[in-house]
């Protein structure tokens, strides 16, 4: 889309074929588009998930029940989908994990406010609504935080286990091995802070 003035006025000039949707017409179709991209990734969730075949342009095959891979194999171009695909993009770099339940969490968040809004509800007060659930969140999940002794290595290896889970490594023997050798990896580069936390620079972590 590009923009001109004329007389003092601005013009908007669009590609052949596009469409300007103002207000609720449009909360209503970025709120939908974001949905689409969740349902897109959502039956890959969980131990039953179920992997999804796409089939590029080139005609070369990509199996997976990753949802950052899936994502990064879409080829999307409405800017809210976009945004979706960056969400996971930087969970994945953040965390490395979790990139399908936080774009499923992010759609899911949407629709709500999307039923918030057909309700009269102004955006900003929805707005500030969820952020006094975010912070209630993450008080309540820092109360069921633990602890994890970095000598137990059996817990350790079911947190490694989980989030190998979702990748497409072998069998469960594979994956118990693979666990042990990233635990023992990542204990070659942890270090303490000055007050005293452990911490791993990812930048010393490469695969």
């Amino acid at each position: 889309m590009a923009e001109n003035q004329l007389g003092g006025q601005q013009v908007l000039l669009l590609p052949e074929g596009a469409t300007r949707l103002l207000g609720r017409d449009a909360q209503r179709t970025n709120i939908a588009v974001a949905v689409a991209v969740a349902g897109a990734v959502k039956t890959t969730l969980g131990p039953k998930g179920m992997d999804k075949m796409m089939v590029s342009d080139l005609g070369d095959v990509v199996i997976t029940n990753d949802g950052a891979t899936i994502l990064e194999e879409m080829n999307v171009e409405h800017p809210v989908a976009k945004i979706m695909v960056n969400i996971a993009k930087t969970q994945d770099k953040e965390v490395g994990d979790g990139t399908t339940s936080v774009v499923i969490l992010a759609g899911e968040l949407l629709k709500g406010a999307g039923d918030l809004l057909e309700q009269g509800i102004h955006p900003t007060t929805v707005i500030r609504g969820y952020k006094m659930a975010a912070e209630k969140a993450k008080e309540i999940l820092e109360s069921c935080a633990k602890t994890v002794n970095l000598d137990d290595e059996q817990t350790l290896q079911k947190i490694a286990l989980v989030s190998m889970g979702s990748k497409n490594v072998g069998d469960d023997a594979t994956k118990a091995l693979l666990g042990k050798m990233v635990i023992k990896a990542v204990k070659q580069v942890m270090e303490k802070d000055a007050n005293g936390k452990t911490i791993v620079d990812h930048d010393f972590i490469k695969v």
